[in-house]
């Protein structure tokens, strides 16, 4: 009796996973087909990052020192792998004011209401949104291409720094979640989404050589999960930036920037996912 009560057990968690999976998907394929009659929406999220890429390349190109040279080519290949990462971290803005736009609309109230699982609907949202980053990423790898950036390594390499980006995008679009189930409107979840970015991104080697700020706050950019991407993306696409610093994440930058960004998921899901329960629209 026992035995074919624990039968049960699992064949009902198996299909606990397989309805979440398939709800979340379900989800996921609603926000894509909405992106895809919206599309102005995809379109002014690759202005930004562009317009980073051009004016940054050359405004800053030729002034700034890295690793001895001035050269803007090698500023541009330095710069390439901070402009990836920051333009997945500010999709987390676009994520928050997604959910709390369907918070606001009422969405999520009927999607509770439905024998749905109950992550799904965050689950489905944070997946579209890591296929809109993807293809920004695509479009800007291109412009890159475009304005001199190079990758110096392996096609593996370059494609697994793609795959840690988008992980990390994945990660920050789950604290966009958190920060959308807890304002009342869209427009308090885009200034949410953005006011902490600018120094974890800024306080960062994303932009500038770390080793050439002031020792605490060096420390800070040296220990910012942010900087891990960015390190770990250099090293992967063979960029001028490697950094000399002692700090554990930029000796390690790939395992340090896939343990920050698992960490992120975990916690904030969980945190996502109960505020999702108890939210009202």
């Amino acid at each position: 009796m026992s035995a074919v009560t624990e039968s049960v057990r699992v064949a009902s968690h198996g299909n606990a996973f397989s309805r979440s999976v398939r709800d979340s998907l379900v989800v996921a394929k609603r926000n894509l087909i909405r992106m895809v009659r919206i599309p102005e929406v995809v379109i002014f999220g690759l202005i930004q990052p562009i317009m980073f890429v051009v004016l940054f390349s050359y405004v800053f190109g030729g002034s700034l020192d890295i690793g001895g040279s001035t050269s803007p080519q090698v500023y541009r290949e330095f710069l390439m792998a901070g402009i990836f990462a920051q333009t997945v971290t500010f999709a987390t803005a676009g994520a928050g004011a997604g959910i709390a736009e369907d918070m606001h609309k009422g969405l999520i109230d009927r999607f509770r209401s439905l024998p749905m699982a109950r992550g799904a609907v965050l689950t489905g949202r944070t997946l579209a949104d890591m296929v809109q980053t993807a293809l920004t990423l695509l479009v800007l790898a291109v412009v890159a291409l475009l304005v001199g950036w190079r990758t110096h390594t392996s096609f593996g390499e370059v494609l697994g720094a793609f795959g840690l980006l988008l992980l990390t995008g994945y990660a920050f679009t789950w604290i966009g979640a958190v920060i959308g189930l807890s304002v009342r409107t869209p427009e308090a979840a885009t200034s949410g989404g953005l006011v902490w970015l600018f120094p974890v991104t800024f306080v960062s080697n994303a932009f500038v050589d770390s080793s050439n700020m002031t020792p605490w706050l060096q420390h800070i950019a040296d220990w910012n999960p942010f900087s891990a991407t960015v390190q770990a993306c250099r090293e992967l696409f063979g960029n001028p930036g490697v950094s000399t610093s002692d700090a554990w994440p930029m000796q390690h930058p790939v395992w340090a920037s896939v343990i920050y960004s698992v960490l992120i998921i975990v916690i904030f899901r969980t945190l996502a996912v109960r505020k999702y329960r108890s939210a009202a629209a």
